[in-house]
């Protein structure tokens, strides 16, 4: 199966952060004042707090993404880095936090690449069936610099219903190896299935014969009486024979 990959910018993204010395409660102030917390991770690499400015960090991570390469600029340096994490409120979606990932552009590195689903499958277009995505992203290991943006999988290949595109169906590409395991499933397309209602019908028809035949008077079952109170049967109990009755009878 041919996939295509969304390249990465060539473009080199740049952004000027600045060393950062305030932490906890006091970092509320700095995102009043349009600047983000972040922090900078990596092997052989000491980690180094520092703000970035909120309104220069969303053009270049619209581009980036967690993918792309991103040159930090701060004290007189430039580090390539990796957008590794967004930590962002629950309820706004306001990003309260970034950790930038330092990277060596000489050696390989292993990351998440999203997938991106394209083409028409004649098994939902024309059979009705429903598409199924398994897997948001594969794991691929490259050089920093040839990490796709995206791997496309085009879904035209899949006709029938049942068919599904595991990672084994993928063109290997030159430039990067997806390491998410080979029988992993991407995306599949399976029979549309109708809820049946028929059940449902049945115990609805049983609730309401039920119904009339209270209504025409027939009796209600024993357990139906007040708890602590006996069930009436509507007859008189026998009054008890006595002997010195039966001796006058006599």
């Amino acid at each position: 199966m041919k996939t295509k990959h969304t390249a990465a910018s060539t473009d080199k993204l740049t952004l000027a952060v600045k060393t950062r010395d305030v932490f906890g409660k006091k970092l509320r102030k700095l995102r009043i004042d349009g600047s983000i917390p972040a922090n900078i991770f990596g092997p052989d690499f000491k980690s180094h707090a520092v703000t970035v400015n909120f309104k220069e960090f969303i053009p270049a991570y619209k581009v980036a993404k967690e993918t792309g390469i991103v040159y930090l600029k701060y004290d007189s340096q430039e580090v390539p880095v990796m957008i590794k994490h967004l930590q962002k409120h629950p309820v706004s979606d306001a990003i309260l936090h970034i950790d930038f990932r330092k990277i060596d552009l000489t050696k390989k590195i292993q990351t998440n690449v999203p997938v991106r689903v394209v083409g028409i499958s004649e098994a939902v277009s024309q059979k009705g069936g429903v598409l199924l995505t398994q897997a948001e992203n594969l794991l691929v290991e490259a050089l920093p610099a040839d990490i796709p943006q995206a791997i496309e999988i085009d879904i035209s290949t899949v006709k029938e219903l049942g068919q599904e595109i595991k990672v084994a169906d993928l063109a290997k590409s030159a430039k990067y190896e997806i390491k998410t395991p080979a029988e992993h499933v991407i995306v599949s397309v399976v029979a549309h299935k109708e809820e049946s209602t028929t059940a449902e019908t049945a115990a609805v028809a049983t609730e309401v014969i039920g119904e009339e035949k209270a209504v025409e008077g027939e009796a209600p079952a024993e357990d139906a009486a007040p708890a602590g109170k006996p069930a009436e049967t509507g007859k008189k109990p026998e009054a008890a024979t006595t002997p010195k009755a039966e001796e006058k009878k006599k």
